[in-house]
């Protein structure tokens, strides 16, 4: 099924009035980003704040510090896997790294609920899981602000799982029955609304929010057009490694996105060189 071409039933059009009604008022109910997310994310960008705290921080949710060390003792990421403990594990991999393992732990899908959608929604955030890793490593190479590109390209689609539940809940108020086709045309025609509204209610850094609101237009954006660039390349390296009968490497390096990075085929090519490196930590931060 074709989201962009699928013809909505009359009960899917009644929803899309009513997601419309709740998207014009504001009245789309987005999850609170959780507190310890948000104050690793905070830490990790003030240049006074050290180890101690965010390994304090951390160590408040035994669950999240038990996560977090895990991850950072991942052949991905610390290949000898011989760290104990928080302060160590940042000292080695650095406050920003961190503060992304905790952010990717403390948010994801359980923040939503979608009963009956699970399996897809959790797909959908391995692919933004993905874009974050593949955006870092662009931005890297076009010597961007990486841990901006990170959470832009995490976040950049987050408005699925949120479009989703929306849609759940509307059909049970509403007593009305939903084919499969129906709720994915509408998460596709809402999704890039919602995750607006999530990122902007999250207190995202403007670059983040810009790099969502323009993601499929990205040369319209007003202020950032290369990071939001590197962001929607992010995604089509994403969608490369995670999904090649989609986008094959021929059709990968025609992208109009790689001129406007000024990316030459070669060094599109020389960014695959890191797949591997970005499957070891999609794999750390999908467990």
């Amino acid at each position: 099924m074709n989201s962009e071409t699928h013809v909505l039933s009359s009960q899917a059009q009644a929803i899309a009035e009513a997601l419309e009604q709740l998207i014009n008022a504001g009245g789309i109910e987005v999850p609170m980003l959780p507190e310890v997310a948000n104050k690793a994310l905070l830490l990790a960008q003030n240049p006074d704040s050290d180890a101690t705290e965010m390994a304090k921080l951390i160590q408040g949710d035994q669950s999240l510090a038990a996560h977090v060390m895990r991850i950072a003792n991942s052949v991905a990421y610390t290949p000898m896997a011989n760290l104990v403990s928080l302060q160590q594990a940042i000292a080695r991999l650095g406050m920003r790294v961190i503060s992304e393992i905790a952010l990717t732990a403390s948010i994801g899908t359980k923040l939503f609920n979608t009963p009956g959608y699970e399996k897809y929604v959790a797909q959908s955030w391995r692919h933004a899981l993905a874009t974050g890793l593949w955006a870092k490593e662009i931005a890297r190479h076009c010597r961007s602000n990486v841990e901006l590109a990170f959470l832009a390209g995490l976040l950049h689609s987050i408005g699925r799982p949120a479009v989703i539940q929306s849609i759940l809940d509307l059909a049970k108020q509403q007593q009305i029955e939903l084919t499969n086709d129906d709720v994915l045309a509408l998460e596709h025609n809402y999704a890039q609304k919602i995750s607006e509204s999530v990122v902007t209610t999250w207190n995202m850094p403007i670059l983040v929010i810009e790099a969502v609101t323009y993601f499929t237009d990205y040369a319209n954006a007003p202020t950032a057009v290369n990071q939001v660039a590197l962001v929607n390349a992010g995604a089509q390296y994403a969608t490369y490694m995670l999904q090649p009968e989609e986008l094959d490497k021929d059709s990968l390096f025609a992208l109009p996105v790689m001129g406007t990075l000024n990316l030459y085929q070669d060094e599109v090519e020389e960014l695959l060189t890191y797949s591997e490196a970005v499957q070891g930590r999609l794999e750390g931060l999908s467990t």
